[in-house]
């Protein structure tokens, strides 16, 4: 099989548009210059429309996890009580950072395959009389388990408790509906290597007013992530430290991307991609890791496998050319995952499908080949824009 005709269908990194990749090749430019200046001028504002805010963005070089340690070292005090509500491997990582960086955790954990029940934020909530808990850490999109959070209705439980919401939005963002002021969401951070179609190496991450004027009071030691040092700078339209222009450049041309389909273009896209794969794979007679379909992903399906996921996924990208990714953590060995986010299409889950069928062919599971493919294929047919709203 042709390596370069391998279908990556893993929930990050995600492929590359073409146009993007060429935008990488521009020439290098003087970073303290009016050219990179109208650059990150340029990059931050469309930003805010992908985000749904009035606030300002910043933009780090690093991982998009690195957005998680960026929120709590700017808008908390050393030793501040957070609740961190975990659905999965990414909720669980988040809650070991903040422990590491010496807050007092408190954890709501939910059984992977479920998503976090409001009603059991607002009572944990509710018992916290003496209002020590500062802020709440919760995921969008749990990547490792393939469910979406209610992150607007968890807005209104914290809301009526005076914490901070901060809401990891990794693979998340422009994919699946998020609206940061009309939500009244604190802090929301993603990566630029999931939906927003670039390559891994750039922390992305919005405050809210309230969230910036607890930066004033924060007393935690930082210095990559300090936010008042990025803001003192974005006032210059320029950075703290050497920025990654070309990451910035493929950021351009990957957001002009998404005002040419529009963002609930996008959002509906996602929506098909994910009752595709959905179909599909329960027309393989397999069973969705997601508890309740309502709040299955638009942006990775996990499935339970029926066969050893190690040896499904091997024999997937050898054989039939087609990545998909293996579970996390507990999950390890339980599950493996079909990614369908940012620069994929509807034929990219056909051929998704057609390979996982063939694959679990090969590994000896009864399945009748094709019959995933025409699930999908049928979705398609009879897809009415706007109905998964």
């Amino acid at each position: 099989m042709l390596a370069e005709k391998s279908l990556l269908m893993i929930p990050g990194p995600t492929p590359i548009p073409p146009r993007v990749a060429a935008a990488m090749t521009r020439p290098m430019i003087n970073h303290r210059g009016e050219a990179f200046s109208a650059l990150l001028e340029e990059v931050t504002t469309k930003l805010k429309k992908v985000f749904r805010t009035e606030q300002p963005v910043y933009i780090f070089p690093g991982a998009g996890s690195g957005g998680w340690e960026a929120a709590l070292v700017n808008t908390l005090n050393p030793g501040d009580a957070v609740l961190s509500v975990s659905i999965g491997d990414f909720g669980d990582r988040w809650c070991r950072v903040a422990a590491k960086l010496g807050f007092h955790v408190e954890r709501l954990r939910f059984e992977p395959g479920q998503a976090a029940d409001p009603d059991r934020i607002a009572e944990k909530l509710a018992e916290d009389r003496e209002r020590r808990i500062k802020a709440v850490l919760i995921q969008h999109n749990e990547t490792s388990t393939g469910v979406t959070n209610d992150v607007r209705a968890i807005a209104r439980a914290v809301r009526s408790h005076g914490a901070l919401l901060m809401v990891d939005s990794v693979s998340g963002l422009g994919a699946l509906p998020l609206e940061m002021d009309a939500w009244d969401l604190d802090v929301v951070l993603t990566g630029a290597q999931k939906a927003l179609m670039c390559p891994p190496g750039l922390s992305i991450i919005a405050f809210s007013e309230r969230a910036r004027a607890a930066a004033e009071q924060s007393t935690m030691p930082r210095f990559y992530w300090d936010l008042k040092a990025a803001e003192s700078s974005r006032q210059k339209w320029q950075t703290p430290y050497t920025p990654a222009i070309s990451l910035l450049y493929a950021l351009r041309e990957a957001l002009q991307m998404l005002e040419e389909e529009t963002l609930e273009g996008a959002w509906e896209r996602h929506r098909l991609l994910g009752a595709m794969c959905r179909a599909g794979v329960q027309a393989m007679g397999l069973r969705l890791l997601a508890e309740d379909e309502r709040t299955a992903s638009n942006s990775v399906t996990a499935v339970v496998s029926p066969v050893d996921p190690k040896r499904l996924r091997k024999v997937a990208r050898e054989r039939f050319g087609v990545q998909l990714a293996g579970g996390q953590g507990e999950l390890a060995d339980r599950i493996f995952r079909i990614g369908h986010l940012g620069y994929v299409a509807p034929g990219d889950v056909l051929q998704a499908l057609a390979a996982t069928e063939m694959a679990l062919a090969v590994c000896g599971y009864d399945v009748q080949v094709g019959k995933a493919v025409a699930a999908a294929q049928e979705v398609w047919l009879r897809w009415d824009p706007g109905q998964g709203r």
